[in-house]
C-alpha cells in the first residue's frame, strides 16, 4: 500500500486561489483600462476645415437658438461658464467685438454650461452688460458635440457653417488684428 498522498495540502490550496484571485482582479482592471482609454481616444475632436455640428438650446429668454439659423453668417461660437475666471475676463472684449460686427453678417452664439442655467447667467450677462446672444446649456451636451477640452472654448465659424479656428482658452477679442481677422472674414464671398 502506498502511502504518499498526492492531492493538494490546504496551503497549496490556498496559494492557488489567491493567484487565481490576483490574476482576475488584473484582468479586470486591464479591461476597464482598455474600455476607458478607447473611450476618451474615440471622444469626437472637432478640427478646422469641417463642418461645425449644429446644436439647439434656449437662450436667456427660452426661445431656441440653433447655429444652422445663422448659416450666411460669421458665427462665433464661445463655450463658457460664469465660474470660469478665463471666460469672465474675454467677456467684455467679446462685448466690443460684437459691438464692432452689429449689422454685419456676424454673429456671437456664447453659450453658457452652468448647471443652475439661467439663475446663474442672468444676473453676470446684466452685470457684465452683455448684449450677445447668450445660449443655456446646463447639460453640457455641447461638450461631446465639440470635443471640449475645457472652457472657455471658441469656435469660427464662416458662412458656409465650417470651422476656421478653434481658441483654447481666453484672448482679447477686441485687437485690431482680431478685427482685421473678422472684417476679412466676413467680406469673403460665400461659394
Amino acid at each position: 500500500m502506498n502511502t504518499t498522498d498526492t492531492r493538494p495540502g490546504p496551503s497549496l490550496k490556498l496559494s492557488l486561489t489567491i493567484l487565481f484571485v490576483f490574476i482576475a482582479a488584473a484582468l479586470a482592471i486591464l479591461l476597464l483600462r482598455n474600455e476607458r482609454d478607447s473611450t476618451v481616444t474615440s471622444k469626437k475632436q472637432l478640427q478646422v476645415g469641417f463642418p461645425a455640428p449644429n446644436f439647439t438650446f434656449p437662450d436667456l429668454n427660452g426661445q431656441q437658438v440653433s447655429l444652422s439659423d445663422h448659416r450666411g453668417k460669421v458665427v462665433l461660437v464661445n463655450i463658457w461658464a460664469t465660474w470660469c475666471p478665463p471666460c469672465r475676463q474675454e467677456m467684455p472684449s467679446m462685448q466690443k467685438l460684437y459691438e464692432r460686427f452689429t449689422g454685419e453678417n456676424f454673429e456671437i452664439l456664447a453659450v453658457s454650461i452652468d448647471s443652475a442655467g439661467r439663475q446663474a447667467v442672468a444676473p453676470f450677462v446684466r452685470t457684465m452688460n452683455l448684449t450677445f446672444p447668450i445660449i443655456l446649456d446646463p447639460k453640457e451636451d455641447v461638450r461631446p458635440l465639440y470635443g471640449l477640452t475645457g472652457v472657455p472654448e471658441s469656435f469660427i465659424i464662416d458662412k458656409e457653417g465650417i470651422v476656421v479656428e478653434i481658441i483654447i482658452g481666453p484672448i482679447d477679442w477686441a485687437t485690431p488684428k482680431v478685427f482685421l481677422f473678422f472684417q476679412d472674414l466676413i467680406n469673403r464671398p460665400r461659394s
